[in-house]
């Protein structure tokens, strides 16, 4: 099970700059599905990915999925000649992306976030229209039912 709040404090602790999309980023906007990952776009200035290697590290982060004794490394290197990993790490599932389908990278999200309250820390979410949008574009039917609901709490939030 992922410890999304020590998770979260560390990446919020490093000062490491990130956005919350996916699942977790519903949940902060009133989903009730359940995900089981923490999925968070990073920026990808040098000094960023320093702080998100620093971060992660402590935790032995390791590609989910790949066979086990498979030769990796957690550093600035692999990060910088990368773009998206999914992890396992001694906190749990998180996937770092650098872009998002339908979304672009950090800096291109920037301006469709707000900030909420997840798991008592302030952190920039996707906004549930951008989320929504995404979700649209990846395309996948796991996303096609988390957007009705998207779409219902949206309807709802417009209506307040």
């Amino acid at each position: 099970m992922t410890d999304y709040p020590r998770l979260l404090a560390a990446l919020a602790e490093g000062q490491v700059k990130f956005i919350v999309v996916g699942g977790a980023a519903a949940i902060a906007h009133g989903s009730a599905r359940l995900t089981f990952d923490l999925d968070v776009v990073y920026a990808r200035d040098p000094e960023n990915l320093r702080r998100l290697v620093t971060v992660l590290v402590p935790f032995h982060p390791y590609l989910r999925g790949a066979p086990a004794g498979l030769p990796f490394v957690w550093d600035e290197r692999t990060l910088r000649n990368g773009l998206n990993f999914t992890l396992t790490t001694d906190l749990g599932d998180i996937d770092v992306l650098g872009e998002i389908v339908g979304g672009g990278g950090y800096e291109a999200l920037l301006p469709s976030t707000t900030e909420l309250e997840v798991h008592g820390l302030p952190c920039l979410c996707l906004s549930i229209v951008k989320l929504i949008e995404v979700k649209r574009a990846a395309g996948r039917p796991k996303d096609f039912e988390a957007i009705a609901e998207l779409e219902l709490i949206l309807e709802e939030m417009e209506e307040k």
